[in-house]
């Protein structure tokens, strides 16, 4: 008997029908039983008569399983036995204590995440290189386009398509006209039946390979950055592309849904038309992934049901870090500001932050009560940007995130809370934990230059104290303190406190 781990993919391949249009005409679903869970999931063609059912089990039993369809005329039966997971096998991502995320397995889960929303579009070897990098990062959740992007600094044609076709020839190419791009031939001449299989062969595998090193792949299914005619497909179409997709994509345990990139500069879809897409995939997702859609300058309705957390573009830098808190409120989710500008040095406006203001936006999100994603556009010789071709960090960010990072994990029980503290501004936080909140409180000066600084705190209770340089990245101790007192502070910037209370004995 064959034997996966928990949570790992159990995939079927078959040969079956290929005449006519398999993409459209045939089907193929797979149910899955054990003593604690049922489930029927849809498969995909794959070309040259190949079928592929894919499932992740969610409980350590043994499986029985039988494929059914148009595809054959016969049934396929099996069994398998799941194993307990291991290593950073530790489940897909969901929300927990309302404002945060655990894996399945309990283990907490904070995201920092990246963005390069178009690297599965390079050639190989960049790919590679960017899974190096990513290796080396702090970064543990990624967003990324399943479409080809056309914009500023990323005009190249993708090395795949996602439909049988040919695209329309562009000429003129100039960055500095990449808005006015006129094409030779203005039709596109796509087959919106006929998927292309190869070009999610390469998502797939790619998505498997940030799994296997536990990184979140936040998958991005539509964006207005098009040339392509991908953007302005009938709903008919979009539910065909979906449905293919997530028979793809949605047995990794990594995958994440985010229905779009900046909803509100996609001419071609109403609100209503985004409620649609929504329902299907929550009726074709068998495993509810988690799932959000992402802005530009109008705000989603986050009080949606099928919403799991917000995805969040800030409409002005400071003004998005400061809503975090009230974002919380407002929406009762987890807010990530996935995107509030990238650090670089290019000449649009969202894209030549400092990076000591990079960390900073992180560390305020942070002790707001929410997540912060990063982002690099840095002018190089390849001309190739992180922010959508991946390949290299050039950035001085990852490593002061990653210090960030590893403050927050060591957070006692799972994630931090906006703290209400008399005489202190909106710059501190608390565990989320009820039982550490008042003995767990983690302060930040920003852009604050102060000589020192008094804190009131119980009297009953001696308090460790730690001063943080968040760009320095050092943390020494200052001793123990108990009831009402000063801590002399350095004058710089970009400074945390932390103050825990001490285990009584």
């Amino acid at each position: 008997m064959k034997t996966i781990e928990r949570f790992d993919i159990f995939e079927i391949r078959l040969q079956g029908k290929k005449e006519g249009n398999p993409f459209a005409d045939e089907w193929i679903k797979g149910e899955f039983v054990c003593e604690s869970e049922r489930k029927i999931v849809s498969g995909f063609y794959n070309g040259d008569g190949e079928y592929v059912v894919r499932f992740m089990p969610s409980y350590e039993k043994e499986y029985q399983y039988r494929i059914f369809g148009s595809y054959s005329e016969k049934e396929e039966k099996g069994e398998f036995l799941v194993v307990c997971n291991t290593g950073n096998n530790h489940g897909p991502v969901k929300v927990a204590n309302q404002y945060h995320f655990t894996y399945a397995d309990q283990t907490p889960y904070y995201p920092f995440g990246t963005t390069c929303y178009a690297w599965t579009h390079q050639v190989k070897n960049s790919q590679d290189s960017t899974i190096e990098s990513l290796k080396q990062s702090p970064f543990n959740k990624i967003r990324f386009c399943i479409f080809p992007k056309h914009y500023d600094y990323n005009l190249y044609e993708p090395i795949t398509y996602p439909y049988v076709g040919v695209p329309c020839s562009i000429k003129n190419l100039k960055r500095d006209n990449f808005e006015t791009y006129l094409p030779s031939n203005p039709e596109n001449q796509w087959d919106f039946t006929r998927f292309n299989p190869k070009h999610f062969e390469i998502i797939e595998e790619r998505i498997k390979e940030l799994m296997d090193i536990g990184i979140e792949a936040d998958i991005i299914l539509f964006h207005p950055y098009d040339r392509w005619g991908f953007s302005t497909m009938t709903p008919l179409q979009d539910q065909f592309y979906l449905k293919y997709v997530i028979a793809r994509f949605s047995a990794y345990r990594n995958v994440w849904w985010s229905l779009a990139n900046e909803f509100d500069l996609c001419p071609a879809k109403s609100i209503a038309d985004w409620e649609e897409i929504a329902r299907v995939i929550c009726e074709e997702d068998p495993y509810e992934r988690l799932r959000s859609i992402h802005n530009c300058k109008v705000l989603y309705d986050y009080t949606k049901e099928w919403i799991t957390h917000c995805s969040i573009q800030r409409t002005e830098i400071h003004l998005s870090v400061v809503n975090t808190k009230t974002w919380r409120e407002m929406y009762q989710k987890p807010v990530v500001l996935d995107e509030v500008g990238y650090e670089g040095n290019i000449n649009h406006f969202w894209g030549n932050l400092p990076a000591k203001e990079m960390v900073r936006l992180f560390w305020m999100t942070t002790v707001r009560g929410g997540y912060c994603g990063h982002g690099e556009t840095y002018v190089n010789k390849q001309d190739k940007l992180w922010w959508s071709h991946g390949i290299r960090l050039y950035g001085e960010s990852p490593k002061r995130i990653e210090f960030l990072r590893k403050i927050v994990e060591e957070v006692p029980m799972g994630g931090l809370e906006p703290a209400e503290i008399p005489r202190w501004s909106d710059n501190v936080a608390t565990a989320s934990h009820p039982d550490y909140k008042g003995n767990y409180y983690l302060f930040y000066t920003g852009i604050s230059c102060p000589a020192f600084l008094e804190f009131f705190m119980r009297t009953d209770k001696k308090y460790r104290v730690e001063l943080i340089d968040t760009w320095d990245m050092t943390i020494n101790r200052l001793g123990i303190f108990s009831g009402t007192f000063q801590i002399d502070l350095p004058s710089k910037p970009y400074m945390a406190i932390r103050i825990q209370a001490m285990e009584e004995k």
